[in-house]
């Protein structure tokens, strides 16, 4: 066959090969993926206050910085990742400004500007994060399903230090670690008030006008 009619072929056969997301080719040997590329906010959209005014112009609210995603918090949204998620888990560090509040939402919706009704602690779930290490656990404490469940301990480190939070969402059945201790092991469906939540919806972080930082967001579906 002449040479000139090979390169359509392996053109073809190019073509036809599995495309491997960049999802793909970072998954851990855990079946982990790294959601947050550590450049850019590719595959996170930005819910409710965007920019700040700054002098004459305005500054982003969400922001990449040296491998972390930063929320400069002047106002009130999320940072929602785009994929509806049903059975899952997620892992991720954070690190908590003095007088932070925040949260990680869990199945939610997306948010449409009223927070009193597509809020993830209302379509779903909020898990709480306040600079309140040391303070007595209460639905509203760090690590708080909020306003629902209070967690086991109030597991935060003090404001400054980065914690580990893992979520782990399979059925009706929510578990969560923060800083290696157990703080939630709840089955929706025996609980009066939430067993008619979603069991699918969209991962966020909070802006709840507090300065807050994230890093090394890693996902595996179930």
């Amino acid at each position: 066959m002449p040479r000139h009619w090979l390169f359509p072929l392996i053109g073809l056969f190019v073509f036809l090969l599995p495309q491997v997301t960049w999802a793909e080719a970072e998954k851990d040997d855990d079946g982990f993926v790294k959601i947050f590329n550590g450049k850019d906010l590719t595959n996170w959209v930005v819910e409710g206050w965007r920019q700040y005014p700054q002098k004459h112009k305005k500054d982003p609210i969400w922001i990449v910085e040296e491998d972390k995603i930063v929320c400069r918090g002047r106002d009130w949204g999320f940072l929602r990742y785009d994929k509806k998620l049903t059975d899952f888990i997620v892992r991720l560090e954070f690190r908590a400004a003095k007088k932070c509040n925040s949260g990680l939402g869990i199945r939610g919706g997306i948010f449409q500007g009223n927070r009193w009704k597509t809020a993830p602690s209302w379509t779903g779930y909020e898990m709480q994060i306040l600079d309140d290490a040391g303070k007595r656990p209460t639905p509203y404490s760090t690590g708080a399903l909020y306003r629902y469940i209070a967690p086991r301990t109030n597991a935060i480190k003090p404001a400054g230090q980065w914690n580990t939070v893992e979520i782990r969402c399979q059925g009706p059945r929510i578990q969560i670690t923060l800083n290696d201790q157990h703080i939630q092991d709840v089955d929706q469906s025996t609980v009066a008030g939430i067993k008619e939540k979603p069991l699918s919806g969209y991962f966020s972080l909070q802006d709840h006008g507090s300065r807050i930082e994230f890093r090394g967001i890693r996902l595996k579906e179930l």
